[in-house]
C-alpha cells in the first residue's frame, strides 16, 4: 500500500536577498566613473564609502554577482510496511506562493514539506496534513514580507512554534478526533537561501552537504537525555522506554488523554517544536525527512549515501524516496515508512544553481572627500 503526495513543482526562480544576520555575500568592487584625471586619486578614494541601499533605488552604481539560490524539486514515498495500518501522512509543496495565493507575500523560492507519524489512529496526522497551510500560513502571525532578514527569520520561527501549539489546540477541540489519537511533526520550510527545520516528535530531517549527513533535527524519544530530564521535571515517569509507560516519544500534537491533567499540573507530553535553521550554500545538495521506521534501521549518514548514490545514477528524488524506504524494509523495519527527498541543485550542477542579483550601492562622498574632488575637477 502505498500512499503518495501531491507535489506541486516550482517555475523558474529569481533571486533573494542575502539574510541579514545570517549570511552575506561577497560583493563585487565598485567601479568608479571615469574622471579623465591623470592625478592620483588615492586622496578621494580614502573618503569614499559605500553601502548597499533598497533594490528600488534608482541612485548609486549597478554591481552585477553571481548569488546562489537552491532550485527545489521533491519526490517522496510511502509505505504501510509490516503494519496492519497506516498512519503516516506527508504533505510536499515545491511552490508555497501557489498554495497561499495572495494571502501571503513570500520570498522567492518558498517551499514547504511535512512528514506526521500517527499513533492512537491516523486521525490527528491526516487533519494536520489536511489543514497544514492553513495552520501555518494562513495566520496573522506570519510574516507578510518577501525580503529575508534576521527579523523575518525570526518572525517566521515565532510563527512555526505558534502554528504547533495551535495545531495541538485544534486536535482537542476537535470532537471528531479521538483524544487517544496523536501524531509526531516535522516540517521543513525554505525561505530563499534559509532552511528552517521544526520537530516535535521522532521523525528526522538531515540536510547532505558534499556527501556529509548533517542532522536538522533531535529525535524526541525518552532515551534522550534533554527530555528525560525535562519530562522527570514535569513530574512524568520512563517506564522501560516509555513515556509514563505508553508513549515511545516525549513530544507530539494530540494525545489529550495523557496531556489532560486532573491536577492541573504540566504534562510531561509537549507540542513545542525545537527548531534549527540553516542558510543553504552551493554544497547542499539535499534534505531527507523520514519517519522513525526509518532511522530505526538506518543512520543518517546511510540514508544520505542511498539517496545520493541514487541521485548520481537517475536523478530522480522520487525514485531515491523509494529506494530508501525499500532498503529499510529490506532491512526489517516494523513500522509504516514514509520518507520525502528534497533536491536543492539540478543534475548537472550547472549554473543554474546561480543567478545574476542586481545590487544597488550607493556611492557617497565624505565631506573631505568632496573638496578634494572639487579641487581636482577646478584644476
Amino acid at each position: 500500500m502505498v500512499a503518495e503526495a501531491e507535489v506541486v513543482f516550482q517555475q523558474s526562480l529569481p533571486a533573494v536577498l542575502d539574510i541579514d544576520g545570517v549570511s552575506s555575500a561577497v560583493i563585487s568592487p565598485l567601479s568608479s566613473p571615469k574622471l579623465g584625471i591623470l592625478r592620483s586619486a588615492a586622496s578621494v578614494s580614502a573618503g569614499l564609502s559605500t553601502s548597499p541601499v533598497g533594490l528600488n533605488q534608482e541612485d548609486g552604481c549597478d554591481s552585477s554577482v553571481p548569488v546562489y539560490v537552491p532550485i527545489i524539486r521533491s519526490g517522496s514515498y510511502a509505505d504501510i510496511g509490516p503494519k496492519r495500518f497506516m498512519e503516516d501522512e506527508h504533505i510536499c509543496v515545491d511552490d508555497l506562493s501557489s498554495q497561499v495565493g495572495c494571502l501571503s507575500e513570500l520570498p522567492k523560492p518558498s517551499a514547504f514539506y511535512g512528514v506526521f507519524d500517527g499513533h492512537g489512529g491516523s486521525e490527528a496526522a491526516t487533519y494536520v496534513k489536511q489543514n497544514a497551510i492553513r495552520l501555518f500560513f494562513e495566520d496573522d502571525k506570519f510574516p507578510q514580507t518577501s525580503e529575508v532578514n534576521s527579523v523575518y527569520v525570526e518572525d517566521v520561527k515565532s510563527s512555526l512554534r505558534n502554528a504547533f501549539l495551535q495545531a495541538d489546540l485544534a486536535l482537542a477541540e476537535d470532537c471528531s478526533i479521538s483524544s487517544s489519537s496523536g501524531t509526531t511533526a516535522l516540517t521543513a520550510l525554505i525561505s530563499g537561501r534559509v532552511l528552517m527545520v521544526a520537530n516535535a516528535g521522532d521523525c528526522r530531517a538531515v540536510l547532505c552537504r558534499k556527501g556529509r549527513a548533517i542532522e536538522m533535527s533531535h529525535d524526541h524519544t525518552p532515551i534522550n537525555l534533554l527530555e528525560r530530564r525535562r519530562v522527570e521535571e514535569c513530574g512524568g515517569v520512563i517506564e522501560d522506554g516509555y513515556l509514563n509507560g505508553e508513549l515511545s516519544v516525549t513530544r507530539a500534537l494530540g494525545d489529550w488523554d495523557m496531556k489532560r491533567s486532573p491536577h492541573g499540573s504540566k504534562s510531561p507530553l509537549i507540542s513545542e517544536p525545537e527548531i534549527k535553521q540553516i542558510t543553504l550554500t552551493e554544497e547542499d545538495e539535499f534534505l531527507v525527512m523520514g519517519c522513525d521506521g526509518i532511522w530505526d534501521v538506518l543512520t543518517s549518514q546511510e540514508a544520505v549515501s542511498i539517496v545520493k548514490r541514487g541521485l548520481n545514477r537517475h536523478d530522480d528524488p522520487t525514485r531515491c524516496a523509494r529506494e530508501l524506504v525499500m532498503e529499510a524494509l529490506r532491512l526489517s523495519t516494523f513500522d509504516n515508512l514514509t520518507a520525502v527527498v528534497v533536491c536543492f541543485v539540478t543534475g548537472d550542477r550547472g549554473d543554474e544553481t546561480k543567478v545574476s542579483l542586481e545590487k544597488k550601492r550607493c556611492c557617497s562622498l565624505t565631506p573631505e572627500a568632496f573638496r578634494s574632488l572639487r579641487s581636482l575637477l577646478d584644476g
